[in-house]
């Protein structure tokens, strides 16, 4: 037997019975931006086909999956848990946002392969900037996404550890850490020299096989094993991380992102993870 979640903020009763007529049940379930069967030999790809018609979030669970049964959440920072870019938010106030979204353009392109060597010349850019504009970034431009903090929340009182792991920088790492009460941090750290950024950080650059290993060590600290990991990420930079998680989830992310990850979740909020698992989804407003 499977779980079948739909979700959307606005989730219309038009979609729950195109959902309902694809599966061959009611709801067993429905609360406020999500609907919920129980059903057997759910056709994944007709789910999926349906939700990308509808514009919804439709996800297969398994039926007795529960958030406290995992030891660790770990989140990607820059598109994931906040808002924004913090580097491209940067070089904008800093003048050069055109320069370095040409280089994080050609990088999407596959031109730079190389993360390192893409935040290298992103950050060459930026040599010589205030590191003011730093603080300005945090208290101007950067929001938690939708959901953040219920989905910290809730995973906390599950008994689950919380990691974030990003290949921007400690100064916004450490801000969230201290804010939110996460357990762990880990990301590049700036190279700041008589108040100005030098376009370099302190050792090597945090990539995709670094958050990789950071989940893996946070993992053995805690004596878990990474099938009992949660990773959330939006980028190719997450997936070796979200690869060696029990229960991936790409967030808002690109197809190629999507197609590799246990969940994704393009149109609710971070708490729409919450959903995934039988401990923590809502009482029902109505039953099937």
């Amino acid at each position: 037997m499977t779980r079948l979640v739909v979700q959307h903020p606005q989730l219309t009763d038009l979609t729950v019975k195109v959902f309902e007529a694809a599966v061959g049940a009611p709801p067993q379930r429905r609360w406020s931006g999500g609907a919920d069967w129980l059903e057997v030999d759910v056709d994944g790809e007709q789910v999926t086909t349906l939700a990308e018609i509808h514009r919804v979030d439709a996800e297969i669970c398994p039926p007795a999956d529960r958030l406290s049964d995992y030891g660790l959440l770990a989140f990607d920072m820059d598109l994931t848990l906040i808002d924004i870019e913090c580097i491209d938010e940067l070089a904008k106030m800093a003048g050069q946002g055109e320069a370095v979204a040409r280089i994080t353009e050609a990088a999407m392109r596959g031109e730079i392969t190389s993360f390192a060597d893409s935040l290298r010349a992103r950050l060459a850019l930026l040599a010589g900037t205030p590191a003011a504009l730093l603080e300005r970034v945090y208290h101007e431009r950067l929001h938690l996404n939708p959901g953040a903090e219920r989905l910290i929340e809730l995973a906390r009182a599950a008994g689950l550890r919380l990691l974030l792991v990003s290949g921007g920088f400690t100064f916004y790492t450490e801000r969230l850490r201290e804010r939110l009460g996460l357990d762990m941090a880990e990301a590049n750290e700036l190279v700041i020299e008589n108040g100005r950024l030098t376009g370099e950080v302190h050792g090597p650059i945090l990539d995709a096989e670094a958050k990789r290993a950071h989940l893996l060590a946070a993992c053995s600290r805690l004596g878990i094993p990474p099938t009992a990991a949660i990773a959330i990420g939006d980028g190719a930079n997450d997936l070796l991380m979200m690869g060696e998680a029990g229960v991936s989830v790409a967030y808002h992310a690109k197809p190629i992102v999507r197609s590799e990850t246990t969940h994704a979740v393009s149109y609710c909020g971070l708490d729409a993870v919450l959903n995934f698992f039988v401990d923590t989804a809502p009482e029902p407003l109505t039953a099937g």
